[in-house]
Formats: C-alpha cells, sequence, structure tokens
C-alpha cells in the first residue's frame, strides 16, 4: 500500500486551466456540452416560450375533453420543436457571437456568457409584461432601472408568469367555442328528457369535427408562433 502512495505522489499532477484568448481543449468542450446536456432541460422551460405552448397545447385538449389524446409525450415533443423553431433566430446571434469566438479561442469563457446572455435576455424582455418585471425588481432592489439593466434573476420569473398569462389568456379563447357545444349540446339533452346520457359523450363528436373542419392543430400553432415570434 505504501508503495501505490508512494508511485501515486511521484506522478506528476495534471491541473485543468483555460486561459484566455487561447483554444479549449476538447477535455474542456466535452464537459461543457455535458453540463450543457444536463441542464438543458431547465434551460428549456427557463429561458424560451416552452410554458406558454405546452400550457395551450395542454388546455386545447382538456377543451375537447380528452384527457390522454394526444398524449404528454406528443404535445412536449411539439412544444419542443416549436420552440426551438422560435428560438433559432437568437440561437443563431448566440452562436455567431459567444459560442463559435469562443471555441476558435478569440474570448474567454467570461466573455462568452456576456455575449450570450444579451440576445436571449434581449428575446425574453419582449415577451415579459411590465407588471411582472417590476414586481421582481422592486424584490431583488433593482427598482427603477431599465428593462434591459435588470438582472436574470429578476428578468427570468417575470418571463416566465408573463408566458403564464398570455397562455391562459388564448387557451380562454380557445375554450370557449367548445364551452358553447358543450351548452347546446346539454341543453337540448334536457329538453329531450335525455338526463341520464351524459353531454360530453355527445359533443365531443361535435367538437371533433369542428376541431378538424377548422384544421384547429395548425390554428393553435400558428397562433403560438405569431405569439413568440
Amino acid at each position: 500500500m505504501s508503495g501505490l502512495l508512494l508511485a501515486a505522489t511521484s506522478l506528476p499532477s495534471a491541473t485543468l486551466t483555460v486561459h484566455a484568448g487561447s483554444t479549449p481543449t476538447a477535455s474542456v468542450v466535452i464537459i461543457l456540452a455535458l453540463t450543457v446536456l444536463s441542464l438543458a432541460p431547465t434551460l428549456l422551460v427557463l429561458f424560451t416560450g416552452f410554458v406558454e405552448i405546452v400550457v395551450v397545447l395542454s388546455i386545447t385538449r382538456n377543451a375537447l375533453g380528452l384527457s390522454t389524446t394526444p398524449p404528454n409525450q406528443v404535445l412536449a415533443g411539439l412544444a419542443l420543436f416549436l420552440s426551438l423553431f422560435v428560438m433559432a433566430p437568437t440561437l443563431g446571434i448566440v452562436e455567431h457571437q459567444a459560442v463559435l469566438p469562443y471555441l476558435h479561442g478569440h474570448i474567454s469563457a467570461v466573455v462568452a456568457l456576456d455575449r450570450a446572455e444579451g440576445p436571449i435576455k434581449l428575446w425574453m424582455l419582449r415577451h415579459t409584461r411590465t407588471q411582472e418585471l417590476a414586481l421582481f425588481d422592486v424584490v431583488t432592489h433593482h427598482a427603477g432601472v431599465a428593462p434591459a439593466a435588470a438582472p436574470l434573476d429578476a428578468v427570468v420569473p417575470a418571463f416566465i408568469l408573463s408566458e403564464l398569462h398570455s397562455a391562459f389568456v388564448m387557451g380562454f379563447i380557445i375554450y370557449v367555442p367548445f364551452l358553447v357545444i358543450d351548452l347546446v349540446v346539454s341543453s337540448v339533452l334536457m329538453s329531450l328528457g335525455m338526463m341520464m346520457l351524459p353531454p360530453t359523450l355527445v359533443s365531443l363528436p361535435f367538437k371533433l369535427l369542428l376541431f378538424v373542419l377548422v384544421d384547429g392543430w395548425t390554428l393553435v400553432a400558428h397562433a403560438l408562433l405569431v405569439s413568440l415570434h
């Protein structure tokens, strides 16, 4: 055992250093890639329109009266690709201004993070309501500062609350026509004395027919893309 300890201490110590302006090694790139992949679900929820998209799609499914169709995996996958489509221009700016210069060794990691934060925060601020941002500015003691100067710890929760607000407004608009169909079917069944027949069982084919005729999923996706673009 002592021989092993002596041999281990005699080996040259390996240190991982990253110098500003030097090209990052393959090990550093792999570590950064694994870190990004491990944080990808959180980053997707916090910094993109994923929350608004998946909430609107879920409300649309509930308005149709379908609890498990389409499945959650389908809704999450559609929300993922719509989010990436919306964020593609911003991610392109981040790639050209931060990622590629860092990989080529022109800037340091700190400068790359600062450059990456700017376009993403600017996109988030465009979809953040003033009320939510003012609330978190007060909580983080940054009241009175310009929106562009607000820190991320105030912008991110304000952005998520704004996305939830927009999602519920859009979900209410989507829900109203299907609610009207439910009320009409329920009134007709009551007038015919069919009180034991569930109204949702009869209204479901009519709601599906209406949704298919107006090409509902395409309309919902178009509305989301216009809202987040």
